[in-house]
């Protein structure tokens, strides 16, 4: 993030350089905050930017606690951001997926805030209001105390309690427990190169009998607009179409904590590709097509969370 001076006439530059100090030490936990709310990276950074913009404008000299401060304008922001993205996502063709980002500049950040963090979890969160997911996601994946919460979403801690207890009921009637990092990895492999090989035995064997696959393409040509559900059906959709495992250049890349492959033709990353895998095996294999969101991935690589 490029740090702009928008800072009222009059203020020092000592002030602005305290501020950009305590902001750039926060920056990943507000990012972090935005994205699981939002899950879209891109707009995790508008959220952040605006951020920046009111810490400038505030008077610092009367805020107790910076990183309250700014984490309960981010919460706030993301919010009101997510709100208005539901409405736009209505609109959407076909599923949608959220944006990956690339983990892997620094590992630490999987293992210490996985929270909230994997794909297919931000997928369920996003059947949750704005305002549940924010209460889950500053408890859960931040270890917020209901009083701070309260604090920041304005309500009572009564409610807060109640809409945290009714989120975990409500994705752990959805949310299966994942496989460890280094199983997951095994199982992409596997899925892969029984998918390049066309062996349609062999991927069913790595899926659940309930296994679902999910295309992000926004209309994209060659995106299944609805999800594909059932075993036979997930693995015949990803050999259906021998002449896509061609000539590809296939990378290993780290999203979310998981591990996930970039597709490239003659050069160009044109597919993301994950799954999300329990010990009964693979359940959900998640496509993205969708340009933006593929260059997004690309751009978060600097970032961390």
């Amino acid at each position: 993030m490029t740090f702009t001076d928008h800072s009222p006439l009059g203020t020092t530059t000592s002030a602005l350089d305290e501020a950009v100090s305590v902001f750039v030490q926060l920056q990943p936990r507000l990012f972090g905050i935005a994205y699981r709310v939002l899950g879209s990276a891109v707009e995790a950074e508008d959220v952040v930017q605006e951020v920046w913009l009111r810490w400038q404008k505030t008077d610092r000299s009367a805020v107790v606690s910076p990183a309250a401060f700014l984490s309960s304008a981010t919460t706030r922001l993301a919010i009101n951001v997510a709100q208005s993205a539901r409405v736009r996502r209505e609109t959407y063709i076909g599923p949608w997926l959220p944006e990956p980002i690339d983990t892997s500049s620094d590992p630490e950040v999987g293992a210490q805030r996985a929270e909230a963090l994997e794909l297919a979890l931000l997928l369920v969160l996003e059947k949750l209001s704005p305002a549940e997911r924010a209460a889950y996601v500053l408890r859960e994946a931040f270890d917020y105390s209901y009083p701070e919460i309260a604090d920041m979403l304005q309500l009572s801690v009564v409610n807060v309690r109640k809409i945290v207890s009714r989120a975990r009921k409500h994705l752990g009637a959805e949310q299966r427990e994942s496989v460890d990092a280094e199983e997951h990895r095994r199982l992409l492999e596997a899925f892969v190169g029984a998918a390049q090989r066309g062996d349609i035995g062999s991927l069913e064997a790595l899926l659940t009998p309930d296994a679902v696959s999910l295309s992000d393409g926004n209309g994209m040509r060659g995106a299944a607009r609805i999800p594909v559900l059932g075993r036979a059906r997930v693995a015949n959709l990803a050999t259906a179409y021998p002449r896509f495992w061609r000539g590809l250049d296939l990378r290993s890349v780290h999203a979310n904590g998981r591990s996930g492959v970039m597709i490239y033709r003659e050069g160009e990353p044109k597919t993301f590709l994950t799954v999300a895998a329990s010990r009964e095996g693979i359940y959900k294999v998640m496509w993205l097509f969708n340009p933006s969101k593929i260059a997004a991935f690309l751009d978060s690589r600097s970032r961390s969370m």
